[in-house]
């Protein structure tokens, strides 16, 4: 009966105009969730090792065992580092488990971080060992604290002791006999020393909270007192009898923030001496502080609430009393500065800004006074990969002809602003780069919507490839072998703004017929979805549209592509509302352009942003959106954080007309067609109080609809067996329920 069926299976195909072949490659929903159908291997990442000439990296070993091997960046012998009979544990036949591993600078000592646990969304906190590369003498730090709570340890410059955070309080252990010193004393659940709130680590990639001083007498940190934030509680309900409370300190837009201070102390411990940045510590944000090189000099930036104005104030080492040396400023808000980069003997320093329309890099004199440009043009610098200090090149990525791509250029650190394309011209899409620190070598990584990453060895500047990584053939003919239709990119308006988008059809499509759509929109400051760049083959998006959709993304106002300051920034105290009517226009334009679209079958989905903005566009525009899959949304923005919503906002105090248009609960009686929400209450980012209050209101007006609760899954609503499957298979069955499918 089995070989009868395969035989008519068959038979029905071939009449069909297909084959058993295609039936077998189109993805399924499995494929899309479990994986199996692309292999890509490799990665831009590489450890590389101080000389910037060769990178380390763990490998698997014979025995089972994972070694530490060195490899030239030209290509070359391979060398073990650290065969893993180093990584045993004293008095037992147990290896550690490498997490990471750093040297100090000599490459005598090694520090492992092992036996990791999360804190708040990321694996901040473990167990670290020292490994003595001369000795083979390996020790775990901080043995007298408990189990996994040590974070961010880091040699000293000068390697005789490591420094830590556990429990809320900074130590510093002398390696050759374990002393162990705290340097703070006053760490609770509320004071924060060496770390940060769960605000600064989201929304400022704050996590690792002290830095040692060049000379390795001192060590600066911050303090966060949370004394008077509000507390969100987290109900576990499924893990045991009773609920569960889990309590953390969230500020929510236009509530009290923790007291923000950096100080340093004496690695022999005493007082700490705070340094006298002016300004409400509740009402300012300190987001970037370290070392200048090689001096007791300490460079902080400092941000005021609304975080349009960024003070840079210098601090020395017995001088509790700042210089304010440079301020930088925008109507709207601006970006933290980041890598930033000491020149010529500490005169100069780099400065990322778009005082000029676009976002470039400029060189700062120390006293403030002189701002030169190292970039010029009308486009965006978007983001620093490497420097070459002796030959003063800077290694950027930029894209100034085409807003989804992204290519490697140079400029001269003292040179008039020209820029250099570095990055082939027959490889269009998206360069990756980890440049050594010695700027001479890179591993590339290039890719596009239909190409997975061929990963490269070049040399700088030049950009000669030297030694092939991996070319991911396999990956590629795997890809090409599934017959589906590559994304397209196209361009839709918006009235008379023009908008980048891409689309992808089913495998059988028919250009006679009209077809409806999916909108994967994601639409706020912080990302972009119209990517020319690998994506695992789309196959999620790939399993929608072969169900019988297309699958279209629009790229929005103020969403962060490298269209410049205005494109960004326009949407300042405004985020949602253009968002949507971009959304909706830029879908009816593709439907005019495009007679194969359905306008009258139109859907939408998005996460955590992109909820919001499905949500937006479903109440505001019910006459273009029918069926809609809001997940892990902002229903109403003042219960998100206050350094996110109030960067792009103000404060809701400031701006209340703002907060209301751009809120979806606001419009919650302009439901028409079919709603699906999915939340996960574990939410500590996006919490599920707005999918409840939502839910309010959505009953207040007698609004049907439809809901999914994960108990206890956080944002991205992974954890579990079962989830993510169950999630996917629920998002296709209620679009395919409601949104009609399938050409006509």
């Amino acid at each position: 009966m089995k070989k009868l069926t395969q035989t008519l299976t068959a038979i029905a195909f071939f009449l069909s105009g297909g084959s058993i072949l295609q039936a077998q490659q189109i993805p399924t929903l499995e494929n899309v969730v479990y994986g199996g159908l692309i292999h890509t291997k490799g990665s831009t990442y590489v450890n590389w090792l101080e000389d910037g000439d060769h990178y380390s990296r763990s490998e698997k070993n014979p025995a089972g065992g994972y070694d530490i091997i060195a490899y030239p960046a030209k290509g070359g012998k391979r060398e073990t580092l650290i065969p893993a009979s180093m990584l045993v544990k004293p008095g037992t036949q147990d290896t550690l488990q490498v997490r990471s591993f750093s040297f100090n600078t000599d490459h005598s000592l090694v520090l492992i971080y092992t036996n990791t646990r999360r804190v708040w969304r990321y694996d901040t906190r473990g167990d670290y060992w020292v490994l003595n590369m001369k000795s083979g003498k390996l020790q775990q730090l901080g043995k007298t604290l408990p189990e996994s709570s040590l974070m961010f340890a880091k040699f000293s410059p000068d390697s005789r002791k490591a420094a830590y955070v556990s429990q809320n309080n900074i130590y510093v252990e002398e390696l050759s006999n374990g002393h162990i010193t705290a340097v703070t004393t006053d760490g609770t659940d509320e004071i924060i020393n060496g770390t940060f709130d769960w605000v600064y680590e989201e929304e400022f990639n704050c996590r690792d909270g002290f830095r040692w001083s060049p000379d390795s007498k001192y060590i600066a940190y911050w303090q966060s007192d949370s004394k008077g934030t509000g507390w969100f509680d987290i109900i576990n309900n499924v893990d045991s009898l009773y609920p569960k409370i889990n309590r953390f300190p969230y500020p929510k837009a236009g509530t009290t923030n923790s007291a923000v201070k950096v100080g340093y102390v004496s690695v022999a411990g005493g007082a700490t001496t705070w340094i006298q940045i002016p300004g409400d510590p509740r009402n300012n944000y300190i987001m970037r502080m370290d070392f200048i090189p090689e001096s007791n000099e300490l460079f902080i930036q400092q941000m005021n609430r609304q975080q349009n104005t960024n003070k840079v104030w210098i601090a020395t080492i017995g001088n509790p009393q700042p210089e304010n040396i440079f301020t930088d400023t925008d109507a709207a808000w601006l970006e933290t500065n980041d890598n930033v980069i000491w020149l010529k003997n500490n005169t100069w320093f780099t400065w990322e800004s778009e005082r000029n329309g676009w976002r470039h890099l400029y060189r700062v004199s120390r006293d403030g006074k002189k701002t030169e440009p190292i970039t010029k043009g009308n486009f965006d610098y978007i983001e620093q990969v490497g420097m070459d200090i002796k030959k003063g090149i800077v290694y950027f990525i930029a894209s100034p002809d085409n807003f989804t791509q992204r290519y490697l250029y140079s400029a001269n650190l003292f040179g008039n602003g020209e820029v250099k394309r570095l990055s082939p011209a027959n490889e269009s899409g998206q360069h990756r780069y980890n440049i050594s620190p010695n700027g001479r070598w890179a591993v590339d990584s290039f890719s596009n919507a239909a190409t997975p990453p061929v990963i490269d060895m070049v040399s700088l500047p030049n950009h000669k490839s030297v030694r092939m990584i991996e070319d991911n053939a396999q990956a590629k003919a795997e890809y090409q072998a599934l017959g589906l239709k590559p994304k397209e990119f196209v361009k839709v308006r918006s009235g008379e703004l023009e908008l980048d988008a891409w689309m992808i059809k089913p495998a059988n499509f028919d250009a006679s017929k009209k077809y409806p759509v999916i909108i994967d929109v994601y639409g706020e400051p912080a990302n972009a979805t119209v990517q020319d760049v690998w994506s695992g083959g789309d196959l999620w998006h790939q399993y929608l549209a072969n169900q019988g959709y297309i699958v279209v993304s629009i790229e929005n106002r103020g969403a962060r592509a490298p269209r410049g300051r205005e494109w960004r920034k326009c949407i300042y105290g405004e985020v949602g509302t253009f968002a949507s009517e971009d959304q909706a226009r830029g879908i009816l334009d593709l439907a005019r352009q495009y007679s194969y679209i359905d306008a009258s079958r139109i859907g939408i989905t998005g996460w955590s942003g992109g909820g919001s903005q499905t949500l937006n566009c479903m109440f505001r525009y019910p006459e273009v959106f029918h069926t809609g899959i809001a997940i892990a949304f902002v229903a109403d923005q003042r219960l998100y954080d206050t350094v996110y919503q109030e960067r792009y906002m103000n404060t809701p105090q400031n701006n209340p007309d703002g907060y209301r248009k751009g809120s979806p609960i606001s419009y919650a009686s302009g439901l028409k067609g079919n709603l699906l929400l999915i939340h996960g209450t574990g939410d500590d980012n996006v919490h599920y109080q707005n999918c409840e209050r939502l839910v309010n209101e959505l009953i207040r007006y007698g609004k049907i609809f439809s809901q999914l609760s994960y108990p206890m899954r956080t944002h991205s609503i992974h954890e579990g067996e079962g989830t993510t499957y169950h999630l996917r298979k629920s998002m296709a069955d209620y679009f395919l329920k409601n949104l009609p499918a399938g050409g006509r």
